[in-house]
């Protein structure tokens, strides 16, 4: 049965090996992307560009008041549902073939999304379910649910020219800079009005198909009593890790693609004094601190910037730390350490600016130094292993590790390590909270360092909470 809220059938789980079976020929329902609703969706697209602007400029010459986002959608309703009226009889006069009446709606919702929403995208968005979707080309999509559920839904394009279409629509809308996606600049990574994540794609996969990725944080504010309620940390966590917010400790957040880094990092993040002053540094704006001045009251949020087609003009994350620095911040957060601000991160969590914060991808909080090993090799400065290690020494005072839990849906912190010093190619560090069978993180008594606990215990932690070795992940 089709969703008439949003014309699209509800998804459909796929078991191994299973393809989604084709509409019946009988259905008598022609395929979307016919020659009908082509001429039908494009008359609905000029009539709207045509009207829409009139109307709502008569509307606020009557009112005497700007027309709402809102307002303007009913309007665009409005217009549309005349203009099908309008279609159906030139098409009948030219004796054409009519759409049925749920087509037409499809379309008139799709013309609408395409305007105000994210056309194909917009049902998968509504749903706060949905929280990955991953489109191979405009008629291959799949998602994959908060409860881990995956399944593949319907097309979000009727080709993929309207795929291109709608990614370099969205990447012209883009936050406060437009970003290029065309053949000179064949990726693009953005944020959407919703907060959501999207990276992708054109002429570079089989076929020169555009293909997309969609990620969705569920929580733009959260806190660490949230993130205990959802089984992300337990009782004494929630202790130790707010203690090492409020004791101004650097911190690195490492783990997989979706392990909950980004949330994670808000919800330390809550944990500061709300007249702090934060800068943040991100590729594509997703953090969000700035949204809530309750939270935080105080935040200048960079955006690095791309070439022009020129190929000049662009500002780099890197570049943005230095930039940071320069704003008297309390703490500098970098949504994520993937490259040459490295160092320039270090050297600002090492001056003054502790407390600071990033992530980083890991596949555990020790492979996490290897990572910053490579990537300040790879920088400019072209550092050695043990100029990296000495800098990481300095800079770093704790890796809080995510993973998956056992279920695959829950998301767990797993380790949290202590950087204790650098001995030649080594980072010497204590894993003071380690995974247990079912990955989740348990207290290792004795593994802190007794000047970091009085420290903690300073802004006001207990330690008998590192004394519980099966941790309180049942309290």
């Amino acid at each position: 049965m089709t969703d008439q809220t949003n014309g699209y059938p509800p998804p459909v789980p796929l078991l191994p090996h299973h393809r989604p079976e084709p509409a019946p020929s009988g259905s008598g329902e022609p395929p979307r992307n016919s020659e009908a609703v082509g001429r039908l969706r494009q008359h609905l697209r000029d009539t709207l560009g045509a009207e829409l602007p009139q109307r709502v400029e008569a509307q606020e010459r009557r009112t005497g008041a700007a027309v709402t986002r809102e307002a303007r959608r009913e309007l665009a309703r409005v217009i549309l549902d005349g203009a099908v009226a309008a279609h159906s009889e030139a098409e009948l006069m030219n004796d054409r073939p009519l759409v049925g009446r749920d087509i037409e709606q499809r379309v008139i919702t799709e013309v609408v999304n395409e305007l105000f929403g994210l056309a194909g995208l917009q049902p998968l968005l509504d749903d706060l379910s949905v929280e990955t979707i991953n489109a191979n080309r405009f008629d291959r999509v799949f998602v994959q649910y908060n409860d881990g559920r995956r399944a593949q839904v319907a097309p979000i394009a009727a080709t993929n020219e309207e795929l291109t279409d709608l990614v370099r629509l969205l990447a012209a809308r883009a936050s406060s800079q437009e970003r290029r996606f065309d053949h000179g600049s064949p990726a693009v990574n953005l944020q959407l009005p919703g907060g959501e994540r999207l990276f992708a794609v054109m002429g570079l996969t089989a076929g020169g198909v555009t293909a997309l990725s969609i990620r969705r944080h569920g929580y733009l504010t959260v806190t660490l009593p949230e993130l205990r309620a959802r089984g992300t940390i337990d009782p004494g966590l929630e202790q130790f890790l707010r203690a090492m917010v409020r004791a101004r400790k650097n911190i690195l957040i490492t783990g997989g693609t979706g392990a909950g880094k980004t949330t994670l990092l808000r919800a330390l993040a809550s944990e500061m004094d709300p007249m702090e002053r934060i800068v943040t540094i991100e590729d594509a704006f997703e953090l969000g601190l700035e949204l809530d001045p309750e939270i935080h009251a105080d935040v200048t949020a960079f955006q690095a910037r791309e070439a022009n087609v020129e190929g000049e003009g662009a500002i780099s994350q890197a570049e943005l730390v230095r930039y940071g620095l320069r704003m008297s911040p309390d703490r500098v957060i970098v949504g994520e350490v993937r490259g040459p601000e490295l160092v320039p991160m270090l050297n600002a969590m090492s001056q003054g600016n502790d407390g600071s914060m990033a992530t980083l991808h890991a596949s555990s909080s020790r492979i996490a130094f290897t990572r910053l090993a490579s990537y300040a090799a790879q920088g400019p400065e072209r550092l050695t292993l043990e100029a990296t290690n000495l800098m990481v020494a300095s800079a770093v005072h704790f890796v809080v590790h995510l993973a998956r839990g056992l279920d695959r849906a829950t998301r767990v912190v797993s380790s949290i390590r202590e950087v204790v010093g650098a001995d030649g190619p080594q980072i010497v560090s204590n894993e003071v909270y380690r995974p247990g069978t079912d990955r989740r993180a348990r207290p290792v008594a004795g593994a802190l360092r007794t000047d970091t606990l009085d420290d903690l215990i300073d802004v006001g932690f207990h330690p008998d909470v590192l004394e519980e070795p099966d941790g309180w992940w049942h309290q």
